[in-house]
């Protein structure tokens, strides 16, 4: 037990102290002010980290205080691995968010706020967790306050599909409970640090080293997948997904999307993966085409959209099978492709949401077919939008386009034909992301743009922020790869 805060203590209690501040607050602008400092505090926090990465700060990294001992659960966190690529991209995110969506309004702001900085709390604590109750306590504390952001601030069908996305992810929590105590029975006892001893224990690596039967591994494998695969979301399990996207406030949305949805695929590779070793061979082919045909089918259905935010909702979904199809062929290239893909995925994703925001809020329309133009009213916001758009389809010298090749490179060295199907989905991004920009930027401008100006100082702020990532790691990403071998290197149980 340490006598003084880490790394992973304030990279938590910073957000979950100013969440209840905000609370309490009455003014919109005291609010988001608020929100926007807590959060560069908490970036100024990952971005020092970044310093203390060496085995000889161990202890700046690491908390493990006495919590429950009598039935073996401790509140243990730790900076490590995939957890640091991910607490990393919270900490970039929330920043960005806040400045490009400064100008919007909410009732309650106070409340707004608070919930927000409450779901980036939770969002830190599940990536640091080394603590199965400790993980699922934060896995609920994240997913809590987005329910109500959607349902109190979200739009005119927003309790249908916030009713969708509740019964989807309460149902997967429920199974990954399940299957923690099950496996929690069958762990060895624990000795704490003060001489109590539990029969058994909630570590991680007490998960790790549980006594599982290979029959008792596969079925466990399939709670805990599940759990993960909803959250993704990936085939079949996506369906809450796009509804939820467009019927949030877009700054919901862009944490849903941008960070969110990584809880899924770390718990895939911290969590499950080493977990049920004897499972995971088994089961891993059909994973992986059950994540290729959800690239594909959701490839298809963004082709076919004509509301911008279904549209990149399921270029999302497309985004995250790739990854969790470049997970399951268990090599190092497509690990470390996935690593480097969760952070530049979560940047330009958020870029495509802010661009979306700023049009709706100006025009007050989602279809493309009612859009056309917007190049001749806002110049600076159509440049950002094709810098975005050319990174999320991983153009050669953005940010995407390493972690995409690697991961590529890794499923065609655990199947060709599989990589061979999965690549197609290049060619279809392409054809829908393109099709996008030339109906809604270019072209004839017509009566719906009138009134349409050119983005704010914060706007630019916050796409300029978004834009220099992607040019930097794309033009040199060392050190996104060298994150990601240390990622990597310590997933061995």
């Amino acid at each position: 037990m340490g006598n003084y805060i880490t790394f992973p203590e304030l990279l938590m209690w910073l957000p979950l102290l100013a969440g209840i501040f905000c609370f309490t607050v009455k003014s919109e602008s005291v609010a988001k002010n608020i929100a926007l400092f807590s959060s560069l505090l908490v970036l100024v926090v990952s971005l020092t980290t970044l310093a203390f990465i060496d085995v000889k700060y161990a202890t700046y990294n690491y908390q493990n205080y006495l919590w429950l001992s009598n039935i073996g659960t401790s509140f243990h966190v730790s900076l490590d691995g995939a957890g640091r690529i991910l607490t990393l991209l919270t900490a970039v995110s929330f920043p960005i968010i806040f400045i490009a969506t400064r100008k919007n309004t909410y009732k309650n702001a106070g409340a707004f706020f608070g919930l927000m900085l409450l779901a980036e709390c939770g969002l830190m604590g599940v990536f640091l967790a080394k603590d199965a109750l400790i993980f699922y306590f934060f896995w609920e504390l994240a997913l809590i306050p987005v329910y109500f952001l959607s349902s109190i601030w979200g739009g005119e069908k927003r309790i249908q599909a916030t009713f969708k996305f509740f019964v989807y992810t309460f149902a997967g929590s429920l199974l990954m409970l399940v299957g923690i105590i099950y496996v929690y029975m069958h762990t060895g006892a624990r000795t704490f640090e003060d001489g109590l001893t539990s029969l058994h224990s909630f570590s991680l690596q007490s998960f790790y080293h549980a006594t599982l039967t290979a029959g008792e591994q596969g079925w466990l494998f399939w709670l805990f997948f599940i759990a993960f695969a909803v959250k993704m979301p990936i085939f079949p399990f996506h369906t809450w997904q796009p509804s939820a996207y467009d019927q949030s406030p877009t700054s919901v949305t862009m944490v849903l999307s941008g960070i969110m949805v990584k809880m899924g695929l770390f718990g895939v590779i911290k969590w499950l993966i080493p977990m049920f070793p004897l499972a995971v061979p088994r089961f891993t082919n059909t994973v992986m085409i059950l994540s290729i045909i959800g690239i594909i089918y959701a490839s298809c259905i963004a082709m076919m959209q004509d509301n911008l935010k279904r549209l990149v909702a399921y270029s999302s979904i497309a985004h995250i099978g790739l990854m969790c199809a470049a997970i399951f062929a268990m090599n190092d290239i497509s690990l470390e492709g996935v690593m480097i893909q969760m952070f530049n995925h979560g940047i330009n994703i958020i870029g495509l949401w802010i661009v979306l925001d700023i049009v709706e809020r100006q025009t007050g329309i989602k279809n493309m077919s009612q859009l056309g133009g917007l190049a001749h009213k806002a110049p600076s916001l159509t440049i950002f939008l094709v810098i975005i758009a050319f990174a999320n389809i991983a153009l050669p010298l953005t940010n995407a386009f390493v972690g995409e090749f690697m991961m590529f490179a890794g499923i065609y060295k655990h199947n060709v034909w599989m990589a061979a199907t999965a690549g197609i989905s290049i060619i279809l991004a392409a054809v829908y992301t393109l099709n996008m920009i030339q109906k809604v930027f270019y072209g004839n401008a017509n009566a719906t743009i009138i009134n349409v100006t050119d983005i704010s100082v914060n706007e630019k702020l916050g796409l300029a922020i978004i834009v220099i990532m992607i040019f930097a790691f794309g033009v040199y990403p060392q050190p996104m790869i060298d994150l990601a071998k240390e990622a990597v290197k310590v997933l061995d149980p």
